[in-house]
């Protein structure tokens, strides 16, 4: 038996982790997908991997986008742009030594929402770095505020030490994109519902006026 596309969908999400250089979102990716951590890094292009979890007992194809540093206007605009048209669910990082990557946050998320032209998409903020105290330069309250501002699931953590939570954040992202593809066929279905009563609707009144003739 074929699988419908609709069951496809739901068994494989494109995720991007966007953000500024040296915030760690290599070493995030890599993390997730071998629970290693290799601190140092050659980054200077985009990096598509492909691996399969489980998430809630659920097994998911995922391709996860790595993105090289890009801002949201000027000459890497229009690469920006193609990345998020790709992706399904979004990672949005900075490192809480840095805090021009933290103000680089709102900007992304906004920029999302404009291309995607909605609102609710599938994004997790992660703050890197917390083990650096000593270098600690954005609060884990400020963190929590944005996010809530911005209505994303927000995960403070450190890459370098603690896997689990590297899971848990991509865990809540992949959550989140089932999510919203289940409202997209609920819509789906229900404009489908309501063309049928309308089309029916139709019939009975073209019928209703030939027997009047």
């Amino acid at each position: 038996m074929i699988m419908s596309e609709s069951v496809r969908r739901m068994l494989r999400a494109k995720l991007v982790v966007l953000g500024r250089d040296n915030c760690g979102k290599t070493a995030l990716c890599v993390r997730f997908i071998t629970r290693r951590f290799i601190g140092e890094y050659e980054h200077k292009r985009e990096v598509t991997y492909r691996c399969q979890k489980i998430v809630d007992k659920e097994a998911i194809e995922l391709e996860i986008l790595d993105t090289v540093n890009k801002e949201c206007a000027g000459p890497a605009a229009s690469s920006l742009e193609s990345s998020i048209k790709w992706g399904d669910g979004f990672l949005i990082m900075y490192s809480v030594t840095d805090r021009s990557s933290f103000e680089a946050v709102s900007r992304l998320k906004r920029l999302i929402d404009h291309i995607k032209q909605t609102l609710g998409i599938p994004t997790v903020i992660i703050a890197n770095k917390c083990d650096v105290e000593n270098g600690r330069v954005v609060r884990t309250d400020e963190g929590q505020a944005l996010a809530s501002d911005l209505r994303c699931s927000f995960f403070e953590l450190s890459v370098a030490e603690d896997a689990s939570a590297v899971e848990a954040a991509f865990g809540q992202l992949v959550r989140e994109v089932r999510q919203e593809f289940l409202r997209h066929l609920l819509a789906m279905d229900k404009r489908s519902r309501m063309l049928q009563m309308r089309h029916a609707l139709k019939n009975k009144l073209t019928r209703s006026k030939t027997m009047q003739w």
